[in-house]
């Protein structure tokens, strides 16, 4: 089910998207349109296993979100689900957590199933965070970094706000081998998009999901793009019959 992929791609690359401006432009009105309906789609279309996978996640980073000092930054952090995982985690732990979005509807979403408590949002783009340098213990990012327009330029930007010896987590959807993957592919080409469309009444955003997994670097492409973006080590672990799995790097 896979298709080819050439390490020249730079981002994601929405129907229409001419270059970077533009697709960071048509992501962003894409994920605004679907904000209404997101979380329930999510829960439906991955059968409630992205629960398990942000926690899962959450958990790896437990050394990090247990320090009282830590400082937490989620990526492209949606409705937060990611973002209340990582606070979840951390439990009593003083350390802050921000989740960062350019998606003002998928922001006020987060707002209000947090009602106020921790995560902090902020209304940003990824590719030009509003943070000095060193500024972050731990870096997350689920199922958002595939739809940056520039991953190289992601990275570094990631880079540059971590600390030294700080962490990157970046939990993402992945296209299978063999059997397992051959019948997920069905569900994912031609499944998936028919309900997230009917549901969302926004069919090009469940038409762009698996075309921006089947452009999205394969792990040890991403993992190579990591190191060169300046992360000492890099590794992916697949998760669910590798439908999905964790990039994890340190600075």
């Amino acid at each position: 089910m896979s298709t080819p992929h050439k390490s020249t791609v730079i981002g994601a690359a929405p129907e229409g998207a001419r270059d970077r401006d533009s697709a960071a432009r048509a992501v962003q009105e894409m994920f605004s349109a679907i904000a209404p309906r997101y979380d329930l789609l999510n829960h439906v279309l991955s059968f409630n296993i992205d629960r398990w996978w942000w926690w899962r996640t959450a958990r790896a980073f437990a050394e990090i979100l247990s320090s009282p000092d830590a400082q937490v930054l989620d990526l492209c952090c949606g409705t937060g689900d990611m973002a209340f995982a990582l606070r979840r985690q951390a439990g009593d732990s003083r350390g802050r957590i921000f989740g960062l979005d350019f998606s003002h509807p998928m922001l006020v979403r987060a707002l209000t199933k947090s009602n106020g408590a921790s995560p902090q949002w902020i209304e940003a783009d990824a590719l030009t965070l509003p943070f000095a340098d060193a500024s972050f213990d731990l870096v997350t990012s689920a199922f958002g970094f595939r739809n940056l327009a520039d991953y190289d330029s992601g990275l570094r930007e990631i880079v540059r706000v971590l600390k030294p010896g700080g962490e990157l987590g970046i939990l993402e959807c992945a296209e299978p081998n063999g059997v397992i993957g051959k019948l997920y592919g069905v569900y994912f080409r031609r499944v998936l998009p028919a309900i997230g469309g009917a549901i969302s009444g926004v069919k090009s955003a469940y038409s762009y999901l698996p075309a921006s997994v089947g452009r999205f670097p394969r792990p040890p492409e991403l993992t190579t793009r990591m190191r060169a973006a300046g992360f000492s080590r890099a590794e992916w672990t697949p998760y669910t019959f590798g439908t999905a799995g964790l990039f994890r790097g340190k600075k």
